[in-house]
Formats: structure tokens, C-alpha cells, sequence
């Protein structure tokens, strides 16, 4: 079983829900990136999802967007954020999930990339442009190396796009909670809820949810419905904040997911 799937096991046993905050590698700069995983760990993250900067980033709203700009300008790249991991484990277990697109796995080596990753302690992947009917060749050697492919989930999945993400999936399922970028406004209708119960009813992988969530009362309202709650945007435009009112925003997310 893979960390990330124990930590989800050992939430359900305690009867609580998985905290998932996303920051962006790099920005403001490495030695930021190392300080604020500490400080999620320390404010109740389970899980971090560990985003790598590209330059055309289609899931991503304006905030993370220019998050990823800055980071590019420090000059991060796929091959500087698995080195970063390499760093980060020298003082934290967490479960790590790398948020990346194809284009940078691709020239890196599929099979490289998925060794040094693991090498490094990487636990899951995530890659929005690269969908399970495309994955083919990645699935099987993130198998072999025990690193967690995470698929997502929308809204307007169909049953037979449910089954074979769930099939391809491991770790978690990431359920999208709204047509559209990351940042966007979270409007948690009564199809959303029907949505991930139907999910739930195929497959008995986690789910988390994401995009949209930016208040601990709408990670509260996720929380109800799925085994995690993902937030990004509203925590990266809050790391020029001062640590004090950081951390109080995220132990207010993590008070919530119950």
C-alpha cells in the first residue's frame, strides 16, 4: 500500500478528512518552497501537492499561473523540483504529490523521470493534460517504481470516464468540482454532491476534491462529500502574507475538514 493510500486509511480510521494544500516549487524561491512545507506540515497538511512551473499551464487560473512565472524566472525546472524532493525528505515524511503537465515528462524521459522522482521520494503524480487513454505507457512504470498516478474527474464525467479512471488510478481520484480553471469561484450544487456519490458507487479509491475551495467554510462543505479537500489558489496568494496570518488561515482550513 502506498503512503499516500495509508494516510487516507489512517484519517478514515480517526474518522477525518485528508487537508491537501497545493503551493507552487519555487515561488518564491527554493528555500521558501522548503520552509513552507514545514509550515503546512505544522498547521495539519496530510498530503502536499507540489506544483511544477510551466509555461503553459491550461488547468491553471491567473493566481497560480503568475506563481508559475515566478518560478520559471528562478529558473525551476521538472529536474530542479525532484532534487527539491530529494531535499524536503531529509526533514519530512509527508506524502508528496508532484502537480506537472506532460511537456516536461515528455523531454525528460518518461521512465527517467519516474525513477528519479520515486529515487527522490515523490509519491504520486498528477498530470492534467495527460488523460488515462494516453497514459498507456506511464501507468505501468509508475507501477513499477510504486508512484501513485492520480486522474481526474469532472462534473460532466460520464460513467464509462468514471471506470476507467478509477481503473487507472491509485492513491486518490482528483474530482474536479467545477468546468474550469483553478481559482474560480466554488458553487457546490446538488449535482456536484450527486456527481461524487455516483463516483464513490464505482470505485472504493479516495477522492479528493479541488478548485474552488478558498475559505475553511466551503473546505468544510467539500469535506462533507469527499475524502479530502485540495486548496491552492487561496493559499498561494496568501504566502506574501505574514507567516503568523498564514498560519492561521491554514489551521482554520484544517479545523474544518472533519
Amino acid at each position: 500500500m502506498s503512503n499516500i493510500s495509508k494516510t487516507f486509511n489512517n484519517l478514515k480510521k480517526q474518522g477525518r478528512k485528508a487537508f491537501i494544500p497545493y503551493i507552487m516549487a519555487g515561488d518564491p524561491s527554493v528555500e521558501r518552497t522548503k520552509g513552507l512545507i514545514k509550515v503546512l506540515e505544522e498547521c495539519g497538511a496530510d498530503i502536499i501537492e507540489l506544483g511544477v512551473p510551466f509555461t503553459d499551464p491550461v488547468a491553471d487560473g491567473p493566481v497560480i499561473q503568475r506563481a508559475a512565472e515566478r518560478a520559471l524566472a528562478n529558473g525551476v525546472t521538472l529536474r530542479k523540483v525532484v532534487s527539491l524532493v530529494r531535499e524536503i525528505r531529509l526533514f519530512s515524511k509527508i506524502p508528496i504529490v508532484l502537480m506537472t503537465y506532460y511537456n516536461p515528462v515528455f523531454k525528460y524521459g518518461e521512465e527517467a523521470f519516474i525513477r528519479d522522482a520515486s529515487e527522490a521520494g515523490v509519491d504520486g503524480l498528477i498530470i492534467p493534460d495527460l488523460p488515462p487513454d494516453e497514459a498507456g505507457s506511464l501507468i505501468p512504470v509508475a507501477r513499477k517504481h510504486r508512484v501513485d498516478t492520480i486522474f481526474m474527474l469532472a462534473p460532466t464525467s460520464t460513467p464509462e470516464r468514471i471506470k476507467k479512471v478509477a481503473k487507472s488510478s491509485r492513491g486518490f481520484i482528483y474530482y474536479v468540482s467545477i468546468t474550469g480553471i483553478t481559482g474560480a469561484r466554488l458553487l457546490l450544487e446538488e449535482s456536484v454532491a450527486e456527481s461524487i456519490s455516483r463516483v464513490r458507487g464505482l470505485t472504493k479509491t479516495h477522492v479528493a476534491v479541488g478548485f474552488g475551495v478558498g475559505s475553511p467554510e466551503e473546505a468544510k462543505a467539500v469535506a462533507a462529500l469527499a475524502d479530502g479537500v485540495i486548496v491552492g489558489s487561496a493559499i498561494v496568494k496568501r504566502l506574501s502574507e505574514p507567516e503568523e496570518e498564514l498560519r492561521r488561515f491554514l489551521s482554520g482550513l484544517r479545523d474544518k475538514i472533519v
